[in-house]
């Protein structure tokens, strides 16, 4: 039985929606965000509202932006003729964080499945193909998740820019920094072998 009133019962459930936010976690943040009205809840109200009016889709590469282009396609020092491919905005803003590199992006909108019927034309596999045509460019890096449904997208991908003679690659697999192999599953070790450079 719910104690607390129905205004506040609805947006608790709307914050448990969140990832990473479950019941427990959305109750206390509600009311942490009630006892710091002021300070917390009036102004990310405020924000919320700016952002549903302004936040859309980049024109070019799928991010996420306050303008029809964002601030990456936006910016000529970055059109290295190299293209980082993601599936979706937040691997984007990974990549960014890292801050390893400097070229341009294009995120597909998730990955091949023919479980939920998400094929290549839901995805914006055939947009990639024209941008690979139309600028010119020397590589593209595939940078999707180490997953069945990740590699499958990989290699459709590399298949239909076959024909644009752009180089392909992926990103490297294995062990991470400050991983230790007894905690590492088999499949990442047996990746890491295989991506093993010489010393």
């Amino acid at each position: 039985m719910s104690t607390a009133p129905g205004e506040i019962e609805a947006l608790i459930a709307l914050m448990a929606r969140l990832p990473g936010l479950g019941p427990r976690s959305a109750r206390r943040a509600v009311l942490h965000m009630l006892k710091k009205r002021a300070v917390v809840m009036d102004p990310l109200v405020q924000a919320l509202s700016r952002v549903a009016a302004s936040a859309r889709e980049c024109r070019v590469c799928g991010n996420i932006s306050d303008h029809d282009l964002c601030p990456i396609c936006a910016d000529q020092a970055r059109a290295t003729g190299i293209l980082c491919v993601v599936e979706d905005v937040s691997d984007l803003w990974a990549m960014e964080r890292a801050g390893g590199f400097r070229g341009r992006y294009h995120v597909l909108g998730g990955t091949l499945s023919a479980l939920e019927s998400i094929g290549p034309e839901v995805l914006r596999i055939p947009v990639l193909v024209e941008r690979v045509r139309d600028e010119g460019l020397r590589e593209v890096i595939l940078a999707l998740n180490a997953t069945v449904e990740g590699q499958t997208t990989a290699h459709y991908i590399a298949d239909s820019l076959a024909p644009t003679g752009v180089a392909v690659s992926a990103l490297a697999r294995g062990v991470p920094m400050g991983g230790e192999l007894d905690y590492l599953d088999e499949g990442t070790i047996a990746a890491a072998l295989a991506a093993r450079q010489q010393l």
